[in-house]
């Protein structure tokens, strides 16, 4: 019977093992490399459906995209797909990783989506996109968030949006840095909350912003709960089926994060 249980304990760690990231170190240089790795994404995202579709990959979802990150440099998993500006902040912020050099994937274009067959709310949305790329505000926008550091990003965070005109509510996933963060306690900041408070206040209306999982946010939009989504999305075909989208306001690729030897 000791040997049977001796047998059995073996048996579940070599199970265990199989299941976390590969047992030596990994060289991964490519996304051709990433095929049987364990790939670490954010819930919902489209570093989640691209790591889906890699043959023999174990996909590891995070709600946060930080948490990914952590597992890396903590040897849980062996990679990390998501969006450059993102990994750039996060890679930035946690020692010991590094962006592979080179373009794995096709460019993804982000929008703002709202309710299908709200029209009015579309036409405002895209007429603020057009007015900011042509004054410079925009410009001003990339600057502050894309290519300052988060240190010094002070300058560029705005307060809050105030009007008389009724509340715009904008629901966003506050863990995708640059797009929409959190400092402090409960303050939600990035570059997408920049552009949204610019739409609200085109209107005379408040901006209130709903933080949510990334996943919830077509449903929520879909349903009436908010009234847009702003969380660096990109446009997908099966999104399309479930919301409108604005017109493009930035243009992203995937990248692969790994540990930095």
């Amino acid at each position: 019977m000791k040997k049977l249980g001796l047998l059995l304990a073996c048996i579940l760690l070599l199970g265990l093992m199989g299941c976390g990231p590969s047992a030596e170190p990994v060289d991964i240089q490519s996304a051709d490399d990433l095929a049987g790795k364990t790939i670490g994404v954010q819930l919902g995202t489209t570093g989640d459906i691209y790591a889906s579709d890699i043959e023999g990959a174990n996909v590891q979802q995070f709600s946060k995209a930080l948490d990914a990150t952590l597992a890396l440099k903590d040897g849980k998993i062996d990679a990390v797909l998501i969006d450059m500006e993102v990994a750039q902040n996060l890679v930035a912020s946690t020692d010991g990783l590094k962006i592979l050099s080179g373009e794995f994937f096709e460019p993804e274009d982000y929008a703002v989506a709202v309710k299908k067959g709200n029209t009015e709310l579309l036409g405002l949305i895209n007429t603020v996109l057009a007015e900011i790329k042509a004054d410079g505000t925009y410009d001003r926008l990339i600057e502050g968030f894309i290519e300052t550091p988060e240190s010094e990003r002070d300058e560029y965070i705005s307060g809050d949006q105030v009007g008389t005109e009724g509340t715009l509510i904008m629901g966003t996933n506050a863990e995708f840095p640059p797009f929409e963060y959190m400092i402090g306690n409960d303050q939600i900041v990035g570059f997408d909350i920049e552009i949204a408070k610019l739409i609200a206040k085109k209107v005379n209306m408040t901006l209130e912003v709903q933080h949510m999982e990334f996943d919830a946010l077509i449903a929520a939009v879909a349903s009436g709960k908010v009234d847009m989504v702003l969380a660096g999305m990109t446009v997908l075909p099966d999104r399309l089926e479930n919301a409108d989208f604005s017109d493009t306001y930035f243009t992203s690729n995937q990248v692969i994060i790994v540990v930095d030897k």
